[in-house]
């Protein structure tokens, strides 16, 4: 029973992760943004950019359907890199990190299937995967130190001797 427990812990651990590694994403691929569209030659959209979080705070429910649509672009793949950290107890903060540039990266493939194709694009792939990285970061932070479905056998056998 104890390791049911274990388990589901272990499961919500990895949800509030997701969700919060969801945001803080969203807010790094904002100041992403600002710090290029400060540059000398960055291209007119990204001004644009650096304004969407206002219309995001002005329109709360605008903010909803990004982040609702973010987690639905990302979910399955974040899964999967989630489940192969548990599962192998892979808690380097690097491979973490790796995870949400990956699942940063395909989920905005799945949003613009021709971006491959266009070159304009490469800079906004790089600027998400980037904060699929710092995404990662913060799931880390939050759930992959302890990273792993199976205890340690200090814990059963501390568990083992309070019974």
């Amino acid at each position: 029973m104890a390791v049911v427990g274990y388990v589901l812990k272990r499961i919500l651990m990895m949800l509030a992760g997701y969700l919060v590694a969801v945001l803080v994403g969203l807010i790094a691929l904002v100041v992403i943004y600002m710090v290029l569209s400060s540059l000398p030659s960055a291209p007119g959209y990204f001004e644009l950019m650096q304004f969407t979080p206002v219309a995001v705070l002005v329109v709360p429910p605008l903010g909803m359907f990004v982040y609702f649509l973010t987690i639905v672009v990302t979910g399955m793949q974040t899964l999967v890199f989630a489940l192969i950290a548990e599962f192998f107890s892979l808690r380097s903060f690097w491979l973490h990190m790796l995870f949400g540039c990956a699942a940063a990266a395909a989920g905005f493939v799945l949003l613009w299937p021709d971006a491959p194709d266009d070159p304009e694009r490469w800079a906004d792939m790089g600027i998400i995967a980037g904060a699929g990285l710092v995404a990662g970061l913060v799931y880390w932070l939050i759930a992959g130190r302890d990273a792993g479905f199976r205890r340690p056998l200090a814990q059963i056998k501390q568990f083992q001797e309070k019974s």
